[in-house]
């Protein structure tokens, strides 16, 4: 008898001896296919949650048997290491944001370890390190010489007693105060650099039709980008300021019977009255203190102030008042509207609560003119009424011909608009890229020549407790010799949005901190071009969903944008996208520290092994849905190892193995055995680790069953248990590889992960013959036993014939028969 399954002692001893082989360091090898294999990189927060090995272990698992499968794997690890949370850790510590990511780093390389995955650690990439953001800082630069990087005001929550800029979460209550000193925030606008995103928007929605990527992100990116068809038009104040506003329905323009504009507009401050201005200034430092997913949610009662200006409507020439409301925002569209209440439910409202006149402009489908109960929005029924030339045209179509008219008149032209705005990525804090630009009071902004990168982050900076960057007060940072004109200079002081590192990271893998301690130039290669050659794009990335619209969007955006640069030639960075789902607390919540739910992983690796752990995690549900942590449930999965390390250890009866078998027994087997070869292999390529792992179960208990036989004399025998090590081996590396040493070809003495994947075979797999199930009236009354694809008419007169079945159907008139091949005939009697 072997010894007893130890987790504790073989999955170290194993660990250990492939890095010691090497066995996942990255080879290019140009005569086999690559298959470039990416989960998302993790924030070294300085502990492994649940969260990332669900993430991780199934991907791992996909990654492996595509090397089973011949493919040349590339499977990379980093650390997203910049981001707030460092900086946190430095004003509560007072370490630097430096030494406290590098120490969790080093406790996460471990744990990450103890994964057992098939990291490619020969490629890691640490974001925070200078030779990593060298290139953010060189493909800044690119972007600006191309035009898409810019420098304009935009608004930023503020806290004026810590004289700060806060990220979103450190803006915390619905009263929206500082985190640190709980004063009310507000709003300040700070010229700040983005990248001009918008520049690809179409290109990003028909890229989308070219990835084979899950259908919801594809909603979430065509629903942000948010494209639509219509007019711009300029109406103007009675001082004659213009007023852009921008409507999709330019039918309903002869409805308009008022404007809106956002609080912050810069036509607020002159149309205004003197008897209107306390009014209007209090309500935009009301406005001024909410986020702009308070002001626009689709449930919030729309306030509003009158001005006391008018605007001309340009296709009547009347005179309509302007109002400020906040769900109107600077940031979509032009920061203005015209407001249609006849024809939009929330101008109604709006109209309705404050008096406004509601003026109908198109005919209800029966041609209704009277007053309206709700606003009527139809674009296909009805015709335009009160509408100046348009009056009887059909509303369907009649956009297009309202567009043309403006055109022609000058009073307005076709446009598209997306609700997708242009990337803001400067953040006022200091654990982050800095941005390689400079302020010259005699030049202006200049960028950081190519030769100078990278611009470091120094070592020294001390942070105050008010959470200020301390850049800004940094001597050595701050002061620099002006690039152009040899003066007195300033460096930028703000950071890059830490999704710049995400939105490349997965090209650095291919060779980290390239062009390590070199000069850079414009025309270099960010990566050895060789490498990236064989590699890029990523065949097979793996995420959560949450990441839809900024990460997910931000990295096709800049695979455009790198394309264009000339640094190589494909249009999307990830061909195959696949969302996990989220593991969830024992009491079936999200995990948190406040609700005591959280599971540390580390304590179950220590007490069922790793191998457990993952399989359980695979084990719990479909991928793509995640699932509550079950303490018990994972005894199963831990069962079934030792199961499995038994029935393949422990050698068979010796009597067992010198009789003749039963070619029943050894037909049975191969038939389960090339059943399971078959489903584990379709699971594996779809993700379905949890059947995948079903099926290896039944595998294994069928093989305990046939162990008791003569079977364990035959080749089946051996086959059977080699191909079930070798079907463990993606899912469960430690185990199968101390049992492949063991069942394996022990004088190539090859690791179990460099075997190739076992075939099944569809005619082996064949039932020669199967149940079917027979119902009287829906209650199981016999079964049949016959050949698979027996003919429907068949099946029925053998069901009909059953000498169970006549006693349940005597003296009632059979209704119909129901037959549902190879499964059921189900007579329905009355």
């Amino acid at each position: 008898m072997a010894d007893k399954y130890n987790p504790q002692e073989i999955e170290p001893k194993w660990q250990a001896a492939w890095d010691a082989q090497g066995l996942y360091n990255t080879v290019e090898d140009p005569d086999r296919t690559k298959w470039y294999a990416l989960t998302m990189l993790p924030y070294p927060s300085g502990d492994l949650h649940t969260g990332h090995w669900y993430a991780m272990t199934p991907s791992d698992a996909a990654a492996r048997w595509r090397r089973m499968n011949g493919y040349n794997v590339f499977f990379p690890i980093g650390f997203d290491a910049f981001g707030l949370p460092a900086e946190n850790a430095a004003i509560k510590n007072n370490v630097h944001p430096k030494q406290w990511t590098y120490r969790n780093i080093e406790r996460m390389r471990g744990q990450l370890r103890q994964m057992g995955a098939m990291w490619a650690w020969d490629r890691e990439a640490v974001t925070c390190d200078p030779e990593f953001y060298k290139w953010n800082q060189w493909f800044f630069l690119k972007l600006y010489d191309m035009d898409l990087a810019y420098r304009e005001y935009a608004p930023v929550d503020f806290c004026p007693t810590c004289n700060t800029t806060l990220a979103r979460e450190q803006v915390w209550g619905e009263d929206r105060h500082c985190e640190r000193c709980g004063t009310p925030v507000i709003k300040k606008d700070l010229e700040q650099w983005k990248f001009r995103i918008t520049a690809y928007a179409e290109e990003l929605l028909d890229g989308l039709e070219t990835i084979d990527w899950p259908e919801r992100v594809k909603i979430m990116q065509r629903n942000w980008i948010g494209r639509s068809e219509g007019a711009q038009v300029i109406f103007t104040t009675e001082a004659g300021d213009p007023i852009e506003i921008f409507t999709t329905r330019p039918d309903t323009l002869w409805g308009a019977t008022f404007m809106v504009l956002a609080p912050e507009h810069p036509l607020v401050e002159k149309v205004t009255t003197d008897e209107q201005r306390a009014a209007v200034e209090a309500y935009q430092a009301e406005a001024e203190r909410k986020d702009e997913i308070a002001r626009t949610a689709a449930d919030k009662e729309k306030t509003g102030v009158f001005t006391g200006g008018y605007a001309i409507n340009p296709v009547n020439d009347e005179r309509i008042p302007i109002w400020i409301a906040d769900y109107v925002m600077m940031t979509y569209g032009t920061g203005a509207i015209m407001a249609v209440p006849a024809h939009d439910e929330r101008d109604f409202a709006f109209a309705k609560k404050y008096g406004l006149e509601i003026r109908r402009v198109i005919t209800g489908p029966d041609g209704a003119e009277g007053e309206l109960e709700e606003a009527w929005s139809s674009k296909y029924e009805g015709r335009l009424i009160n509408s100046g030339p348009f009056d009887g045209t059909p509303v369907e179509g009649a956009a297009a011909k309202v567009t043309a008219w403006l055109e022609e008149t000058g009073k307005g032209r076709f446009m598209v608009n997306y609700r997708m705005r242009d990337w803001l990525i400067s953040r006022q804090r200091m654990w982050g890229t800095p941005i390689p630009m400079i302020h010259c009071p005699t030049c202006g902004v200049v960028p950081v020549p190519y030769e100078d990168l990278p611009v470091v982050l120094p070592d020294d900076a001390q942070f105050k407790p008010t959470g200020e960057s301390p850049l800004k007060y940094h001597e050595g940072f701050l002061h620099v010799t002006c690039p152009v004109c040899g003066g007195d200079a300033e460096r930028e002081t703000d950071t890059m949005d830490t999704f710049m590192d995400s939105s490349w990271y997965p090209y650095a893998y291919v060779s980290p901190y390239w062009k390590q301690g070199e000069k850079l130039t414009p025309d270099d290669t960010p990566w050895d071009p060789a490498m990236g050659e064989y590699w890029l794009p990523v065949d097979q990335y793996t995420g959560g969903i949450e990441h839809a619209t900024m990460h997910l969007l931000y990295v096709r955006f800049f695979a455009k944008a790198v394309r264009d640069m000339g640094v190589f030639d494909f249009d999307e960075p990830m061909l195959r996208l696949f969302n996990q789902g989220m593991i969830l607390g024992p009491d079936g919540e999200k995990m948190s520290k406040s609700r005591g739910n959280v599971v540390n992983p580390d304590e179950y690796v220590a007490k069922y092994g790793a191998d457990t752990v993952r399989g359980y995690l695979m084990f719990i549900g479909p991928w793509d849905q995640g699932g509550p942590w079950d303490p018990s449930a994972i005894e199963g999965v831990h069962r079934f190892l030792y199961r499995a390390w038994s029935m393949v250890m422990d050698e068979p009866k010796p009597e067992r193995v010198a009789a003749q078998p039963k070619a029943e027994q050894v037909r049975a087997l191969e038939r389960k055995l090339h059943q399971t070869l078959i489903k584990v292999n379709d699971d594996m390529a779809n993700f379905r680790f949890n059947t995948a792992i079903a099926a290896l179960m039944e595998l294994n208990n069928a093989m305990i069953k046939a162990k008791e036989t003569a079977v364990v004399g035959s080749p089946i025998w051996e086959e059977a248990v080699r191909s079930l090590v070798l079907m463990m081996a993606p899912i469960f590396p430690h185990i199968a590889e101390e049992m492949w040493q063991q069942v394996g070809d022990s004088e190539k003495g090859e690791s179990v992960h460099l075997q190739a994947w076992p075939q099944g075979d569809s005619e082996k797999a064949k039932e020669y013959e199967i149940t079917v199930v027979v119902q009287v009236n829906g209650k199981v009354r016999d079964k049949l036993t016959v050949a698979p694809g027996t003919a429907k008419d068949v099946l029925e007169s053998q069901a009909l014939a059953s000498p169970n079945v006549p006693k349940w159907i005597d003296g009632k008139q059979v209704r119909k028969v129901i037959v549902v091949p190879n499964k059921l005939v189900n007579i329905v009697v009355g």
